[in-house]
């Protein structure tokens, strides 16, 4: 039995074997949010550091 989870970017059941896309289930959405992240649409909270003036 070949184990499937839902493609992180349109949620179609896809496997991890054999499939050359991992973990999306095409090339299709692996390009998506490649172009997702190359146009930031993805960030992370951060605080920036102190400065030394703020100390």
């Amino acid at each position: 039995m070949t184990k499937s989870f839902p493609c992180p970017r349109c949620g179609t059941p896809t496997t991890w074997e054999n499939n050359e896309f991992r973990p999306f289930c095409s090339e299709r959405c692996k390009l998506i949010d490649l172009g997702a992240w190359a146009n930031e649409d993805y960030k992370l909270p951060t605080e920036d550091a102190p400065q030394e003036e703020d100390l």
